[in-house]
């Protein structure tokens, strides 16, 4: 992640195409972990790529519900202590490469799954980790789909591992990884209910997907049979509410808790949530219940990340899908952006632009 006091780069590593560096950046700093209040901009040096990274400049950062359990410490795999500089996502472009790095110039723009530290203007990342970008690419919509659209890639094709005219229920539909888990989706060839709130069922159903109001409907009563896979990201009722609309042979993918950041619900009764997880998938029958993280997949599967990152740009390339971007911010509207996710009901992606 971006140091607080890295060093500032040397100029033997600028090529005639680098553009001219600044030697002090802007980057949103968490201060102490807890309210939006704790961000703060705060000017530090522009750090140096090591051996095998490059240095980015930050074209374009997610802002999402991500971020707001980062900043209430209420992430589980952080091993960071504040202060820190959040941001889980970004698509960059190279302005400076370290030594050993041969595979990729200045001037590429790239991708990259950071977990923290892309609220900056720049940052250093590893080499071997990213992804290109096509440049004519949008940078915002592009960086969507690092989180959001390769989460419910993965659980589309590596969890549920769906299949053509299956019929699948995502809850939350009308978040960015909701509306991902519509469209591509129905790109499977699969029939499928999102559910939201009703201010939102023009969005569900322009995603091609039947409207479910969350707020009233029973989710075991909208099939007789039940889902072949129901998405649930949300975790209302410790993800009852989601297993209840599973199909005697169906899968339950979960992804997220936010209804227990939300109702600030202790770790303890959230890992009751996961036990049930766990008691369901063993004594369930035909039925399944799993919990996906992406940095779980992909440090045990780094290829695949690649690989669905990759797929994912070139989908959109070709115009068969665009990520919804719901505001572009800069470092000013960040706090309340968190605000908004935290309250829920953002519907598509807020995303930073650092640079302006």
């Amino acid at each position: 992640m971006l140091g607080m006091q890295p060093k500032s780069v040397g100029p033997h590593q600028l090529t005639a195409h680098a553009m001219t560096l600044p030697t002090h950046q802007t980057a949103l700093v968490l201060q102490r972990f807890g309210g939006s209040e704790e961000l703060a901009e705060q000017a530090c040096a522009v750090p140096e790529p090591g051996p095998g990274q490059v240095l980015v400049k930050v074209l374009a950062a997610s802002v999402q519900f991500t971020d707001v359990m980062l900043r209430k410490g209420r992430y589980p795999d952080l091993k960071d202590k504040p202060p820190l500089v959040l941001g889980y996502d970004l698509v960059g472009e190279i302005v400076s490469v370290g030594a050993g790095v041969d595979s990729w110039h200045v001037g590429q723009r790239v991708a990259e799954l950071t977990t923290t530290g892309s609220y900056a203007q720049f940052r250093t990342l590893s080499a071997d980790r990213l992804t290109l970008v096509d440049s004519a690419l949008d940078a915002a919509e592009a960086t969507a789909l690092v989180l959001s659209w390769t989460t419910a890639y993965q659980l589309l094709h590596r969890q549920a591992k769906v299949q053509q005219g299956e019929r699948l229920l995502v809850i939350g539909a009308a978040g960015a990884v909701g509306e991902a888990l519509l469209v591509l989706g129905r790109l499977a060839g699969c029939e499928v209910w999102g559910t939201a709130r009703a201010r939102h069922a023009a969005r569900v159903r322009a995603c091609g997907a039947t409207f479910v109001n969350s707020e009233q409907a029973d989710f075991a009563t909208l099939l007789p049979d039940g889902f072949d896979a129901v998405f649930d990201g949300i975790g209302e009722q410790g993800f009852s509410r989601a297993w209840h609309g599973v199909g005697p042979r169906g899968r339950l993918c979960t992804f997220g808790v936010s209804a227990a950041i939300q109702g600030e619900i202790p770790f303890v009764r959230v890992g009751w949530w996961f036990a049930k997880l766990w008691a369901w998938n063993r004594f369930a029958g035909d039925r399944s219940a799993s919990f996906y993280s992406i940095t779980t997949m992909r440090r045990k599967r780094p290829d695949w990340f690649l690989r669905d990152l990759a797929e994912l740009l070139s989908l959109a390339r070709r115009g068969e899908i665009r990520p919804h971007i719901a505001e572009r911010i800069g470092f000013g509207g960040v706090a309340q952006a968190h605000q908004r996710l935290e309250a829920g009901g953002v519907q598509g992606k807020i995303v930073l632009l650092p640079n302006g």
